[in-house]
């Protein structure tokens, strides 16, 4: 019997979401082009350049440049080697990479590979990165200092423009990871463009808040010639030169994203910003209410200090859930994510407190 995929109804902690129709049919239709030979398929080489078009529209850039990635993980992974790249031209010797603790996983996997130093520097009560920290680890060395538009945890933006300002200072670059905030940020307040900060390198992932279909995310550059230290001959393609990690790659996601966009930038995106960031404050405060400790929402992701057991009980009821790194719940309110399927979650939680067994203190 073929295997079905997965529904959305009780995913919780996803940053991936349900494609949006347009993004599906496009991504069906360019499923078998690779935009890594543009030479050979220059319609869906047309429009990649679509894509960082309108990714460079979302994040304030004038004279787009980068490329549709797999996801943030390899976004990331090439703004450490065009950092790194950079620096060994600089004679740097050993090159390192300064982020805070609530960057991604994929710097850890980008330092291994790209045989870098990585120093991890802590963030504070916000769960943001602690500037001090940096100011005392930014050297000369340094090739790249990373901030977060958006954790993966908190939803937590970093303070940016002082992070870029420091990076520049000892002639770093300076690369914001907006994997999953990139497409939320927009319609808030919060400075994060290429227009606010003196940002680099910016990793923005369609495929997550942008409801565009895996795999499509994205790397934009401020200047296009730091794409050239990604550059590498490919002599038995029409085009004999390549910029990107992956090489062959799908057209799907490149189509998708563009069909995404096209539909939903600006005022679909800004509606559905909208709706998640209130389903998500309307579930912090549902959880105060049940007497958890919450971290309240700047962006619609929520973190609740929620004990094991009960935890583990909201899993067998067949809640796709999971844990930040120090434990506490953590529920994404992406765009499949509807105020029904919150309350519903919510009357589970409920009903596991009420069942739970209390204890009560005796006497010796």
């Amino acid at each position: 019997m073929q295997a079905e995929p997965q529904g959305f109804d009780r995913v919780l902690s996803s940053m991936c979401t349900e494609p949006h129709p347009v993004a599906r049919a496009a991504a069906e239709r360019f499923l078998a082009t690779n935009p890594g030979d543009p030479g050979t398929y220059p319609t869906v080489a047309e429009l990649e350049d679509r894509a960082i078009s309108m990714l460079g529209d979302i994040a304030a850039l004038d004279d787009p440049a980068g490329y549709v990635s797999s996801g943030g993980t390899e976004a990331n992974i090439q703004a450490v080697r065009i950092a790194r790249e950079r620096a060994r031209r600089n004679d740097i010797e050993s090159p390192s990479v300064i982020m805070p603790e609530s960057g991604h996983f994929s710097f850890r996997k980008a330092a291994d590979v790209l045989d870098v130093d990585l120093t991890v520097v802590p963030t504070d009560d916000d769960h943001r990165v602690r500037l001090d920290a940096v100011r005392e680890r930014v050297d000369e060395a340094t090739a790249l200092v990373v901030g977060v538009a958006g954790s993966t945890e908190y939803g937590r933006v970093d303070p940016l423009g002082s992070l870029g300002e420091m990076a520049h200072d000892v002639g770093a670059l300076f690369h914001v990871d907006a994997a999953w905030g990139g497409f939320v940020l927009p319609f808030t307040d919060i400075e994060w463009t290429f227009a606010d900060i003196p940002v680099d390198t910016m990793a923005i992932d369609p495929h997550k808040m942008g409801q565009a279909a895996i795999p499509a995310g994205g790397l934009l550059v401020r200047d296009e010639a730091l794409l050239d230290e990604l550059a590498v001959d490919t002599p038995y393609l029409e085009t004999t030169s390549q910029a990107t990690l992956t090489g062959t790659r799908s057209g799907a996601g490149v189509a998708s994203a563009v069909a995404a966009m096209e539909e939903l930038w600006p005022e679909g995106y800004a509606a559905q910003a909208d709706r998640s960031q209130a389903n998500a404050d309307w579930l912090a405060t549902q959880l105060a209410e049940l007497g958890y400790d919450v971290v309240e929402p700047t962006l619609p992701l929520v973190a609740a200090d929620v004990p094991t057991p009960t935890f583990e009980a909201l899993r067998e009821a067949g809640w796709r859930i999971s844990r930040t790194g120090t434990g506490e719940l953590r529920v994404v309110c992406m765009p499949h994510v509807s105020r029904s399927m919150l309350e519903s979650f919510v009357d589970d939680l409920a009903a596991i407190d009420e069942c739970a067994p209390t204890t009560t203190a005796t006497d010796d």
